[in-house]
């Protein structure tokens, strides 16, 4: 009878349920708007769906957010592990940086990022001595996502690391490995999860970047730059099949990364 009364919806956790299921009902409405004027005209919708420049874009968005993450996982892993292991003077300094982007309009973020990697930029200047280019170029986009992405990955994989003991390290240590054989072999693999959600949650905020992108590189048109495009010059309608066509990618994605990084995490477990 307690086990009963305790299972029992109480008024507390009523008032949670009714209360927490707006913002689900807010996207859920906003899907159902978006979806329904794609079947208002299935033929326009079939049409974008196998445009060539709308493929061309969602491919461009898609993979350019990849390599955005790949190079975060190279180069954000080592921080999170220093950020989560070693106190030093510039620790808070250092986090407030990679808190960052986070805080700044995406306009701004655009503009650093310009005046960095343009061509008579800081770092854009030196690196067209070598033939490296970063406006309308997919390097610029991926430098944006890069950018933007960067307390995403790094803040979720420190959080990974500060719950790995350090005497599992130690332990290792004891037993002769090197401390980059005690990171590879024990830390890292127990920090699978994090590195997966870390990579997932970076991947899907470049997708979604805008404002950083087109500062350095309107063309080639990532996703939603088409789609702004596409609102300016054909109306609504023109924007919402192609955002409906990234809705639906974009869910599928997240859903098969899922079904996939739940593996992996199984076999490591």
């Amino acid at each position: 009878m307690e086990l009963d009364r305790m299972n029992r919806p109480d008024l507390f956790t009523t008032s949670c349920i009714l209360i927490g299921s707006v913002p689900v009902l807010l996207i859920i409405l906003g899907l159902c708007v978006l979806t329904g004027l794609q079947i208002s005209n299935p033929e326009a919708f079939v049409e974008t769906v196998i445009d060539p420049s709308v493929v061309d874009s969602l491919v461009l968005t898609l993979s350019a957010s990849a390599m955005a993450t790949l190079l975060l996982s190279i180069l954000g892993t080592p921080l999170a592990y220093i950020l989560a292991r070693k106190s030093f003077v510039a620790k808070k300094f250092i986090e407030g940086l990679i808190d960052l982007p986070l805080i700044i309009p995406h306009t701004v973020a655009g503009i650093i990022i310009y005046l960095l990697f343009m061509h008579q930029g800081l770092i854009g200047q030196p690196a067209l001595l070598v033939d490296i280019r970063f406006e309308e170029t997919f390097s610029g986009i991926v430098i944006a996502m890069f950018f933007v992405s960067i307390p995403y990955y790094v803040n979720t994989v420190r959080e990974g690391f500060s719950h790995i003991p350090v005497r599992l390290e130690n332990v290792a240590r004891s037993l002769g490995a090197t401390p980059g054989m005690a990171f590879l072999h024990i830390t890292l693999p127990l920090t699978t999860r994090h590195l997966l959600t870390g990579g997932l949650m970076a991947w899907g905020r470049g997708v979604s970047e805008f404002a950083a992108v087109i500062m350095i590189a309107y063309h080639p048109m990532i996703i939603s730059t088409l789609i702004y495009q596409r609102f300016n010059t054909g109306g609504l309608y023109a924007a919402t099949a192609v955002a409906c066509v990234m809705v639906f990618f974009s869910f599928l994605i997240f859903i098969l990364i899922r079904i996939i990084s739940g593996r992996i995490l199984n076999e490591v477990q």
